[in-house]
């Protein structure tokens, strides 16, 4: 069952809502997940190589401070009393404290403590051996010792001939309790880079999110109301807003089509009136033909057959002008001068007339040939109808780049390729020029004449299907100067 309706307009409404939300879910998601990634990675990083460098420091320190033990025992007759007490001058003791706050306890021959460290080191068998010892710089280590309320490494160096030993240690678990808070610490600041992160995705994702929920919103309401004059609001740079204009673009395009259709249709259907009445009217005589004399009867049969005329001339140039708002021939390198050549050959032919073609400067645009050839056919075909005298050829003139341009009003001279047909005609009245190429449009002493009043419109739309304008004067002399321009690089837009 189909929704219809306020309610089904409302649902549809919430479920591209929906669609656009779960977008900005996805993106909020996602924003959070690689920021997470990046920070627990490079947090992890951060934190072994500064636990791995800080633990290597302080060990080096330590092997430093004993290894300058044994160099001192070894080289020098030392006995516990040297390290038993500090010396204001800087001792033996007063060397292994400095660098890193070692804590030194001293034994004796029988490893009995001559004096206690601060906190006390516990001696073991091991101990006991190296104070014995009689080599000098004997050595004994021991990690991970549980020391009061601390862990520590300790060493014992023997001072050799039995007279004790000195024992060295370090804590560690200061440092491990730092580098836990450190962890802490990282775990704490990854957190809240993910928070941050992913408040900042979905603030993100809101703001892009935001115009796209506008611009589908819009798209919806034209589907629904069918108005294409809907205004998408869109603002900035990027690539939404991008897409926002480039919507608000095809619909104006799309309104002033369907404008241009409307127009169209009335139009015609204004025009197609006239002939078909005169037509019907025609028609109703001819129930009465035999009635008529000889005279009227003629007269009866060469109006059904200028009315038919008219009117099938009247619905190829409707045809040709629908065809001209949604041409689709490609484009490709075509010469005007042959184009021109062509129409002179076969104006020649359909109207007796005498048709000139002169060709000036480079006439190869990009452009589509059939358009081309019934816009310049049109304007042959114009100037044929107005000068009926007949007594000077129709002139076409096609002017290339780099050419010279005369002024004229409404001509573009910075064209590349501009085409003209030039007649000695009654000329056009000066009110008239900015209305001959408008549809249906015809001067009033043209009316009694025959046409539709759309062929110059037909030169108005492949003028501006090619980057081009048309343009209309008065000759000096009498008769008129019609024509168009043409863009180097032609196409305009199809």
């Amino acid at each position: 069952m189909r929704s219809g309706g306020p309610r089904g307009a409302r649902l549809r409404r919430w479920v591209a809502r929906a669609r656009l939300s779960s977008l900005r879910t996805t993106f909020t998601v996602s924003f959070a997940a690689v920021a997470a990634a990046v920070t627990v990675l490079v947090g992890f990083l951060s934190y072994d190589a500064a636990a791995r460098l800080v633990r290597v420091d302080q060990q080096t320190v330590f092997e430093g401070v004993v290894q300058d033990l044994l160099d001192e025992v070894r080289h020098s007759a030392l006995t516990p009393a040297d390290f038993a007490t500090a010396d204001a001058d800087g001792g033996p003791r007063d060397e292994l404290i400095r660098p890193s706050g070692t804590v030194v306890q001293v034994l004796g021959p029988d490893a009995s403590v001559v004096d206690r460290g601060h906190p006390p080191l516990p001696v073991g068998a091991d101990d006991r051996r190296i104070a014995a010892a009689r080599p000098a710089g004997q050595l004994v280590e021991h990690r991970d010792v549980d020391v009061g309320d601390g862990m520590y490494r300790v060493a014992t160096v023997s001072l050799g001939d039995g007279r004790g030993a000195v024992q060295i240690a370090q804590e560690f678990s200061d440092t491990e309790d730092l580098l836990r808070e450190l962890q802490q610490r990282t775990v704490l600041l990854v957190g809240a880079v993910v928070i941050a992160a992913g408040l900042f995705g979905w603030w993100l994702a809101r703001r892009i999110t935001s115009r796209l929920v506008r611009l589908a919103g819009a798209a919806e309401d034209v589907a629904r109301t069918g108005r294409l004059g809907i205004q998408v609001p869109v603002a900035g740079y990027d690539e939404v807003a991008r897409l926002g204009r480039s919507f608000d673009r095809m619909l104006g395009r799309l309104a002033q089509s369907e404008e241009d259709q409307r127009r169209l249709v009335q139009d015609a259907g204004h025009e197609l009136r006239t002939p078909l009445t005169s037509l019907r009217t025609n028609i109703s005589m001819l129930r009465r033909i035999d009635e008529l004399p000889p005279a009227a009867r003629g007269e009866l049969v060469a109006d059904l057959a200028q009315e038919s005329r008219e009117l099938t001339d009247l619905v190829n140039e409707l045809v040709d002008l629908a065809a001209g708002q949604s041409d689709r021939e490609p484009l490709q390198r075509v010469a005007l001068a042959d184009i021109a050549e062509d129409v002179a050959v076969a104006a020649r032919r359909r109207t007796g007339r005498a048709v000139t073609v002169r060709v000036s400067g480079d006439t190869v645009v990009d452009g589509r040939p059939g358009a081309l050839q019934r816009a310049l056919s049109n304007l042959v075909d114009n100037a044929a109808k107005f000068d009926r005298g007949g007594g000077e050829p129709i002139d076409i003139v096609v002017t290339g780049a780099g050419m010279p341009v005369g002024a004229s009003a409404g001509a573009d001279v910075g064209a590349a390729v501009r085409v003209e047909v030039l007649d000695r005609g009654p000329g056009i009245a000066e009110e008239d020029l900015d209305r001959v190429f408008d549809r249906f449009y015809r001067a009033p002493d043209a009316r009694s004449l025959p046409g539709s009043g759309l062929g110059l419109s037909i030169v108005r739309e492949v003028a501006a299907a090619h980057g081009g304008d048309p343009f209309a004067r008065r000759r000096e002399g009498g008769g008129s100067a019609i024509g168009f321009t043409v863009g180097r690089r032609g196409g305009g837009e199809d």
